[in-house]
């Protein structure tokens, strides 16, 4: 495994498992599996409903709760009150002592307030760390400026048709890491014969999926890939016997498309923010 050195000293993995979408029912078995790969890096958040069935494979699994490296997210709030009470509610549900790496899931609602909730929760100690979720550099730059603690990580959309270059360039000036969520292309299945990507796996005797999360890892991005089958997991994780040279990752680069990011469309924003408002309105 390969690290990452966050901006308060704290090491994390640079590929973990992510639990989107993964029903709390399955959840619990999927991170026993990825824990007995061999995966220390668990992703999870409040909108995914299943963070008390990441607590219990981790506490059941005998490791060392320093040994495994957990982030959660706090969704979209209203007021600073309410944010409090949602962090404190996610620890309670994860029931691990402290959460490595808390992040703000999106730029949406009262991110001011919701960002000195998570400043306030981070004292107490019961997180180590905080960062931010899906905000493009010019948020990121807003938060940190009216703000006491600087994110040490964005968790932003990346997949070499989406890379992200100016906002991973800024959060390096700033050295904030960059974290990729669906970096192998949420399952395009274009990535997967996209004959540039199949050439260099050919080369080097790895699937595409190998390259990807390669080529991620060697430009300092984390990644999080999400699978439910346990031949995945192993095969995800079996990136570190090889390097891309600097003229393979000049060749991943050229495949960027710079696409819209959706957080930001308005309709998106609208609807999906309605929901959070609803939610806290009860």
């Amino acid at each position: 495994m390969e690290y990452a050195t966050l901006s308060n000293g704290m090491k994390m993995p640079m590929l973990g498992m992510g639990v989107f979408q993964v029903p709390e029912a399955e959840c619990e078995r999927l991170v026993t599996e990825d824990l007995e790969t061999g995966y220390r890096l668990i992703d999870t958040a409040q909108a995914y409903g299943n963070e008390a069935a990441v607590g219990r494979a981790i506490r059941q699994s005998g490791l060392a709760r320093e040994d495994v490296f957990v982030t959660s997210k706090l969704s979209s709030i209203i007021n600073e009150g309410q944010a409090v009470q949602a962090i404190e509610g996610s620890l309670d549900k994860l029931d691990i002592d402290y959460v490595d790496l808390f992040l703000l899931h999106a730029p949406w609602g009262d991110s001011y307030a919701a960002w000195r909730a998570l400043e306030q929760v981070l004292e107490t100690g019961r997180v180590k760390a905080i960062g931010v979720s899906n905000f493009n550099a010019g948020a990121v730059a807003d938060l940190t400026v009216f703000n006491r603690v600087t994110p040490v990580l964005d968790q932003i959309e990346i997949d070499p048709f989406n890379q992200k270059k100016t906002d991973v360039a800024y959060l390096r000036s700033q050295g904030i890491v960059p974290e990729a969520w669906g970096p192998l292309g949420q399952g395009r299945a274009d990535l997967y014969t996209n004959p540039v990507l199949k050439g260099l796996a050919d080369q080097h005797q790895k699937t595409v999926a190998q390259v990807v999360l390669r080529w991620n890892i060697q430009r300092g991005v984390v990644v999080i890939p999400k699978t439910t089958h346990r031949e995945r997991m192993a095969e995800n994780l079996a990136v570190f016997d090889f390097t891309l040279t600097k003229e393979e990752m000049a060749a991943i680069s050229q495949l960027d498309e710079a696409p819209a990011d959706f957080i930001y469309d308005p309709d998106y924003i609208q609807q999906t923010v309605a929901g959070f408002v609803k939610n806290w309105s009860k």
